[in-house]
């Protein structure tokens, strides 16, 4: 098994048409205007390229509705949601994840911000959420 590269950082925000230029300036980044939606994940997401392409995106969360799965987090604050690493072998990763006490909060589903590819949720004992994203194949 690879080591896992990280992929993106996600932020959950109220509006990302509020959110994203503000972001964009704050990293000197650059945001092609995308928002996709997550109907399974229950939220708009957008993300934004840092200066250097070979740094992690920024992924701007928002709620699809009042039941989103960030609803609640956004009602806190909002803000730093997960780290998203990108894996080899998702289901080894996990499995590995569980070996360490950590618990996955969502099996893997195909997500439509990645065009399919598939992704997990996972809590540590440290209380951080982790999401796993299976890497493309060639």
């Amino acid at each position: 098994m690879s080591e896992p590269t990280l992929h993106h950082l996600g932020f959950v925000v109220a509006s990302i048409a509020d959110s994203a230029e503000r972001f964009t300036r704050s990293i000197r980044g650059a945001w092609d205007g995308r928002i996709i939606h997550d109907p399974f994940q229950t939220v708009h997401a957008a993300f934004l390229q840092q200066p250097s392409p070979a740094e992690a995106l920024i992924e701007l969360l928002q709620p699809d509705g009042p039941q989103s799965r960030v609803a609640a987090f956004l009602k806190r604050g909002g803000g730093l949601h997960h780290l998203c690493y990108e894996v080899d072998a998702l289901d080894e990763q996990l499995e590995y994840s569980r070996s360490e006490g950590a618990v996955v909060t969502q099996k893997p589903v195909a997500a439509p911000a990645f065009d399919g590819r598939r992704v997990a949720w996972v809590y540590t004992r440290d209380k951080l959420l982790l999401e796993y994203l299976e890497r493309g194949r060639p």
